[in-house]
């Protein structure tokens, strides 16, 4: 997208009844991302869990890669209290057109974070709670 649509899309969004949580990971060395994917996933599931929910819908990667945020999860969740419910389900981006959402706060927040500037993440300051994660990596 251009940044006219960007942030037309983020106003979109912004205008919408809901609540986005990020996790932001940082450093993340090429080399390590899939790590540092799992410390953020970890810690998502840990804020969605205080916010209530108990089920992510992901966008669907490799096999492998969905079983690795399977894995994340799983680990993640022996730390919640005994007897929580969480599901994690991944589906192709093209069955779930909310995905769609996602990605354009997720692009806010990143662009955000190089450019202080972004207008189209002001459009969504009001409904993103950002968290900031520190991968170890």
């Amino acid at each position: 997208m251009n940044e006219s649509q960007k942030h037309r899309a983020a106003k979109e969004i912004g205008g919408l009844e809901g609540f986005h949580v990020v996790a932001v990971g940082a450093p993340v060395p090429q080399q390590r991302q899939e790590r540092a994917r799992a410390r953020c996933l970890s810690t998502l599931l840990f804020e969605l869990h205080s916010y209530g929910a108990e089920r992510l819908i992901m966008e669907s990667r490799s096999k492998e890669l969905n079983a690795r945020d399977v894995k994340a999860f799983v680990g993640a969740r022996y730390q919640l209290p005994k007897g929580t419910s969480f599901r994690v389900e991944h589906v192709p981006g093209p069955d779930e057109p909310l995905l769609w959402a996602a990605d354009v706060v997720a692009g806010a927040v990143r662009a955000s974070r190089e450019d202080e500037s972004a207008p189209f993440r002001a459009a969504l300051e009001h409904c993103v709670y950002e968290v900031s994660v520190d991968t170890g990596c």
